[in-house]
C-alpha cells in the first residue's frame, strides 16, 4: 500500500508541474492586470517554481553534483517555498481586504527569508536540506522548524478563509474557484504537517504519500486559478451557439431594416463568428438587440389581423403551447418582412397592431434578463426556419 500511495505521487509529478505551469502561463495576462488575482496567481507562479525543483529527475541531478550545487538548489527551493506561502497570506489578505495583513504577509516572508537564511550559513558543510530518516535533520531542526511554520501558518490562515468566503460567495466561479484552491492548500497543510512530525518525532508513516499530497495540491490550485477562464470558455462557446443560431433570423430582419445594424455585418455566418464586427463578448448583444430593433419597426408593418390568423395557424399546426408564442411571432414576422420589401407603407404606433412580445423583450430597456430575451428571440429564430412559417400565407395586402 506505501509502495502504491508513493509510486502514485511520483507518477503525478510531472503531470502536476506541467498543469500548474499551463495556469500559470494562462492566467499571467488577467493576473498581472488585477490586483485582485495577484496574489493567487503568485501563489501558484511560486508553487510551480518550488515544484519544478523537487521534482525526482531535478533532485537526482542535483545530488549527483558536488555538494554545493546540491545545496543551492535546496536552499533555493525552500526560499521559493516560503515566498509561496507569502503569496498565499497576500492572497487571503486581498480577498479579505485587510490591510494589516497584507502587511503582516510581506514583513513576515521577508523575516522568514532573512531566518532561514541566517540558519543556513550557521550550519556549515552540508549539501542538500532533507530530514532524513535516521538522523538529525539537515541543515539543522530550527531551520526546518522555520520553514515548516511558514507553510503550516500561511496555509491555516488560507483553508480557513477559502472555506467560510467560498460558502458565501453569490458567484459560481469565485466560490468553485476559492474552494479547490481551499482543498489544494489544506493538502500542503498535511504534507507541512507530516513534515514536522517526522522532523520531531521521528514518525514516517505519512512519508509514502507525501509525493500525491503535494502533487494533488498543485493540481488543486492549477483548477483553481483556471476556473475564470473555464467559466469564460462556456460562456463563449454558448455565446457562440446563440449567435450562431440567431444569424438566419438577424439576416433575414436586417435586410429589410438595415439601419438598425451598429457595424457592418460579414458575408457569412462561420465568418461572423470567427472575425466579428465587434468585440467577441458583445456579439450576442449586438445580435439580440439589433433583432428586437427589427422586431419593434417591423411590426408598423404588421396588417391588422394577421397576429390572430399567425395564432391560429400555429395552434392548428400542432406546435406545443409553450413555443406558441415565439411560433406565431415569426409568422408574423415573415408577413412584415414581406411587407416592407414591397414597398408597402407601415402603420405607425398608435395604428399598428400589438405583437405578442415577452416581457423578456418588453422590458430589456430597462433592465431586463438579456438571456431570456437571447432565449426567446433562439425559439423565434427556431420557428421561423419551420415548415409551420412556411406555410402561413395570409390574405396579401396591396398599397
Amino acid at each position: 500500500m506505501a509502495a502504491d500511495l508513493a509510486a502514485a505521487g511520483d507518477w503525478l509529478a510531472v503531470p502536476g508541474v506541467v498543469c500548474l505551469w499551463i495556469a500559470v502561463l494562462l492566467r499571467a495576462p488577467a493576473a498581472l492586470r488585477s490586483p485582485e488575482q495577484r496574489g493567487l496567481w503568485l501563489a501558484v507562479a511560486t508553487a510551480a517554481a518550488a515544484m519544478t525543483l523537487n521534482l525526482p529527475a531535478v533532485v537526482a541531478y542535483a545530488m549527483s553534483r558536488e555538494p554545493s550545487y546540491a545545496h543551492t538548489v535546496g536552499i533555493v527551493r525552500n526560499l521559493i517555498g516560503v515566498l509561496s506561502a507569502g503569496a498565499v497570506l497576500y492572497f487571503v489578505a486581498a480577498a479579505t481586504r485587510g490591510r494589516r495583513l497584507q502587511l503582516a504577509s510581506w514583513a513576515g516572508t521577508v523575516l522568514w527569508f532573512a531566518v532561514l537564511i541566517t540558519l543556513d550559513a550557521a550550519a556549515h558543510g552540508h549539501g542538500t536540506h532533507t530530514i532524513p530518516t535516521a538522523g538529525q535533520p539537515v541543515p539543522s531542526l530550527a531551520y526546518w522548524l522555520v520553514l515548516i511554520s511558514a507553510h503550516l501558518i500561511a496555509n491555516t490562515i488560507c483553508v480557513f478563509v477559502c472555506w467560510r468566503y467560498g460558502r458565501r460567495s453569490e458567484s459560481r466561479p469565485l466560490a468553485l474557484g476559492l474552494r479547490l484552491f481551499g482543498l489544494g492548500t489544506a493538502l500542503a497543510w498535511a504534507f507541512w504537517f507530516a513534515y514536522l512530525l517526522k522532523a520531531v518525532f521521528g514518525s514516517t508513516w505519512a512519508v509514502p504519500a507525501l509525493p500525491l499530497l503535494m502533487n494533488l495540491h498543485g493540481l488543486l490550485r492549477a483548477a483553481a486559478i483556471l476556473v475564470p477562464t473555464v467559466f469564460a470558455l462556456r460562456r463563449g462557446l454558448a455565446d457562440a451557439a446563440t449567435a450562431w443560431r440567431l444569424w438566419p433570423l438577424w439576416r433575414d430582419l436586417v435586410q429589410a431594416v438595415p439601419y438598425v445594424v451598429l457595424t457592418e455585418p460579414r458575408t457569412g455566418r462561420l465568418l461572423e463568428l470567427i472575425w466579428p464586427p465587434v468585440p467577441r463578448n458583445l456579439l450576442v448583444y449586438r445580435k439580440v438587440i439589433e433583432t428586437r430593433d427589427a422586431i419593434l419597426i417591423l411590426g408598423e408593418y404588421v396588417t391588422p389581423g394577421v397576429p390572430e390568423l399567425a395564432r391560429g395557424h400555429v395552434a392548428g399546426s400542432g406546435v406545443p403551447e409553450q413555443r406558441r408564442t415565439a411560433a406565431a411571432l415569426a409568422c408574423v414576422l415573415k408577413e412584415a418582412r414581406r411587407v416592407k420589401l414591397a414597398g408597402l407603407p407601415g402603420h405607425p404606433p398608435p395604428q399598428a397592431p400589438a405583437l405578442d412580445l415577452p416581457a423578456a423583450m418588453q422590458t430589456s430597456d430597462e433592465g431586463g434578463d438579456l438571456e431570456d430575451e437571447a432565449r426567446f428571440l433562439v425559439d423565434v429564430a427556431q420557428a421561423y426556419a419551420s415548415p409551420a412559417a412556411a406555410a402561413f400565407a395570409p390574405a396579401t395586402r396591396t398599397a
